[in-house]
């Protein structure tokens, strides 16, 4: 038998369940994945939530595993059983001891990566793939404003933007949070709300501001980010951690200096295969290089995803966390 993480309507954390499931088969272009470690999203409580809605319920949860190969569909090429393979897009389902992938989704894992570790790493390491090196490339030395710099993409963010010779300031929501940006590359940090974060990057800044704030933050944060741009700067708003920006005056932009702001996903960069390998390949380079490692904080048995998702909404979690089968 197989079992999962599943719930049959929004709300809380207390809505997840932990079921027993037959061992799914299997289709055409698919492959049938054995699940060794699983990573942990803040978009996973939006899913759970309702404010990304899923096409039915009950539902699965999950977008981020590792694991090995058990079986193939009808028509899949270039993979054979047990190989180890990752991957973070496509349909959800990875809360689960077993799960079918469509086959287009799936990256063999390099020798040099265990399953925890591309667990932790793939959809975050390919989000700050695409923020830094699609949506704004700043350049060497350049300032650049990060929310959540301690958290698991925002750890990620500091090692790169370090390896791109890029001054990123993480906001923080604590001294222990802001050591951790820091000892993981970040030039500055800001512990914000305590310190007023647009002062702090004028101050850093020397008065000219930043040109692209990295914003994962949403309803909170939103005309924070904007005081904090120089004239003509981006606002990357690439996440919902306070709730989602709504009833926005296009006018601000325009009163606080011509600014631009974007929203973008990473399903949208990787719905290519070659989107997806382009992202991955730069990636895993970066691992092989030496210039960044994923930091693992916490790790709960995939039947308390519950108690996951607690934490991890009620800020008590560092870099990356998994949920293990």
């Amino acid at each position: 038998m197989n079992h999962r993480i599943e719930f049959s309507h929004n709300g809380g954390p207390d809505v997840l369940r932990w079921v027993e499931c037959p061992v799914p088969a299997p289709g055409p272009g698919e492959l049938l994945i054995r699940q060794r470690a699983i990573g942990l999203n803040f978009v996973d409580t939006y899913v759970r939530s309702g404010l990304y809605p899923v096409a039915a319920l009950p539902a699965c949860l999950g977008s981020e595993a590792a694991g090995t190969v058990q079986a193939l569909g009808a028509g899949v090429e270039g993979y054979a059983v047990g190989d180890r393979v990752a991957y973070a897009d496509g349909p959800p389902g990875a809360y689960a001891e077993l799960r079918t992938l469509p086959a287009r989704h799936a990256l063999r894992l390099p020798d040099a990566i265990d399953f925890e570790t591309a667990a932790a790493l793939l959809l975050k390491g390919l989000t700050v793939q695409y923020l830094l090196q699609r949506t704004y490339r700043p350049r060497r030395d350049e300032i650049v404003l990060w929310y959540a710099a301690a958290g698991g993409v925002g750890l990620l963010a500091c090692q790169w933007a370090q390896a791109l010779g890029v001054r990123l300031i993480g906001v923080v929501g604590s001294d222990a949070k802001a050591a951790q940006a820091r000892a993981a590359g970040a030039w500055a940090t800001v512990v914000w709300p305590r310190e007023n974060l647009p002062a702090r990057v004028c101050e850093l800044s020397q008065g000219a501001m930043v040109k692209v704030v990295y914003d994962s933050v949403g309803r909170d944060s939103f005309e924070t980010s904007l005081d904090c741009l120089a004239p003509f700067g981006l606002l990357v708003s690439f996440g919902n951690a306070s709730g989602p920006v709504t009833g926005v005056d296009l006018g601000i932009l325009a009163r606080k200096g011509s600014l631009y702001v974007t929203r973008p996903t990473l399903h949208t960069h990787v719905a290519t295969r070659a989107g997806l390998e382009q992202g991955a390949a730069a990636l895993f380079a970066q691992i092989a290089s030496g210039a960044m490692r994923v930091h693992i904080g916490q790790r709960w048995p995939l039947a308390e995803a519950a108690a996951a998702h607690r934490a991890l909404e009620a800020r008590q979690t560092t870099g990356a966390s998994l949920l293990l089968p």
